[in-house]
């Protein structure tokens, strides 16, 4: 009878935590549907101010008076943005990003090229930490609620640092949302910013500025570096939730599925204990007659 008490608290076990995945479960769908809205209301703004300023940038005659689109002649230093969850139970969503920057830095190392990390996300910040990798600094909780001035501190905190010449590039590396089963891990250049190339076929494209093209543009660069890190906040945001979602459902089916195979080892171990005592009392009978 131990054993059969022993699978009943496994089952008991496996039930209540096949309850709290299916909270987890609900709770991430939960949090979905706010952050896909909100991506979704953001996403068409940034994509076309990010197709408006390379266009803008294309026509300018001397990009040496704007230092966030000149790239450098020799490029050393490499800041690197890392945007994770700060939490796990995703499935392998942070594992993904993670192995993304580990392949970027490996690349980079192996030219000669010095990268340090800016972690946006406490799992991705603890891993390389712990590897002893370059992390120059780390920021939390920027995912919960993603916002315009989260990005404008993180995005100030790049420019300075290329307009200083302390790093001659920098890139991003977040999760883009392709769909709730699928999210890939992207790598982006954010700095130095790369003209629109000209396409005859695309036709060409008039504007009027007011003020004047420099002014228009000094004011409009940095921006073009906020909106493109609160878009990597959005997306990343969202497909976290996905990935959440799927693996809290895929552990509810699991602990179902693990409820079933004990209840039947504990239907076996019950028969097998019945049929035991109902030998012993035939046995018990037969040796009294």
């Amino acid at each position: 009878m131990a054993t059969l008490r022993d699978i009943k608290r496994k089952i008991d076990a496996v039930k209540k935590t096949s309850q709290i995945t299916k909270a987890m479960n609900m709770v991430a769908a939960a949090k979905l549907r706010g952050a896909q809205q909100n991506m979704e209301g953001f996403h068409p703004y940034a994509a076309k101010f990010n197709e408006v300023i390379r266009r803008l940038a294309s026509g300018v005659e001397d990009a040496s008076s704007y230092p966030l689109i000149t790239p450098r002649d020799e490029v050393k230093k490499i800041d690197l943005v890392l945007v994770t969850a700060d939490r796990g139970l995703c499935g392998s969503f942070n594992n993904n990003l993670i192995i993304a920057a580990e392949r970027f830095i490996r690349q980079r190392t192996a030219e000669g090229i010095e990268v340090s990390m800016v972690a946006a996300g406490r799992k991705g910040a603890d891993y390389f930490r712990r590897r002893r990798y370059d992390v120059r600094k780390r920021v939390t909780g920027l995912l919960n609620k993603p916002s315009y001035n989260d990005a404008f501190e993180l995005g100030q905190d790049v420019i300075e640092r290329y307009e200083s010449g302390e790093c001659d590039a920098v890139y991003g590396i977040y999760s883009h949302f392709v769909s709730m089963v699928k999210q890939i891990a992207t790598v982006v250049q954010i700095l130095p910013i790369v003209p629109e190339e000209a396409d005859e076929k695309a036709g060409y494209f008039e504007y009027l500025f007011e003020p004047s093209h420099e002014a228009l543009l000094t004011d409009l660069l940095p921006n073009f570096v906020y909106v493109q890190l609160l878009e990597f906040m959005y997306q990343t945001a969202v497909g976290e939730h996905a990935a959440r979602m799927a693996a809290m459902e895929n552990a509810t089916s699991n602990c179902k599925e693990l409820v079933r195979s004990l209840t039947l080892i504990y239907n076996k171990a019950r028969q097998a204990g019945i049929t035991k005592e109902l030998m012993d009392i035939v046995g018990g009978a037969e040796a009294l007659k």
